[in-house]
């Protein structure tokens, strides 16, 4: 059995990962935010899973991003293409602690976990397609449900309704023209063209 990790090394130094679920689920809100640039998402996360110690070590940042992103996706490749999402941490985390909470027992509120545990529990959440189902995932089948597969045109436009009703907000968040300056004349004045 692979254990969770909780540090990092490269060469002789080693940085300890802050291995809370909470950490990683803010990590991606990170990742995803595209009202920030490049460099400050990557500083961010890099921040948010090493600290101080993370941060200050400028010559190991693009090795703790990679190993960063290796640990975030749990040692797995990848996949830079992407699916359609049926689930956002952030818009559904109501309905991952009440699955946990149903699943488990687990209170979220009061339990912190190790991210890998945390993510592992989460796939394992109950989901049967005879009714056995976590709420979150009685959502995320409800986002993916084929309308197509229904001919009859009342039940049809109840199902679109409750898909409208759970739908997934769109991520469009764009800096203004003025931010987007005053974020670039501050890296030119630091230095990081």
């Amino acid at each position: 059995m692979r254990k969770n990790p909780t540090e990092v090394k490269i060469e002789d130094r080693i940085y300890k990962i802050n291995t809370s679920y909470k950490v990683a689920l803010e990590c991606d809100k990170v990742a995803r935010d595209t009202s920030i640039d490049d460099v400050e998402r990557a500083m961010s996360i890099i921040y948010l899973l090493y600290g101080e110690k993370g941060l200050n070590a400028n010559l190991d940042w693009n090795k703790l991003l990679e190993l960063g992103q290796k640990y975030l996706s749990m040692g797995k490749e990848v996949n830079n293409k992407e699916n359609k999402r049926d689930m956002d941490y952030e818009q559904d985390f109501d309905y991952i602690k009440a699955s946990f909470m149903s699943d488990y027992n687990i209170d979220l509120e009061e339990k912190d976990m190790h991210w890998w545990t945390f993510y592992n529990l989460l796939c394992g959440l109950s989901n049967s397609e005879l009714g056995n189902c976590c709420v979150l995932n009685r959502v995320r089948n409800l986002r993916n449900f084929d309308l197509s597969q229904i001919k009859d045109a009342k039940t049809k436009q109840k199902i679109r309704e409750a898909q409208k009703q759970v739908q997934l907000k769109k991520e469009e968040k764009k800096l203004t023209k003025e931010q987007e300056s005053k974020m670039n004349d501050f890296y030119k004045s630091i230095g990081w063209e």
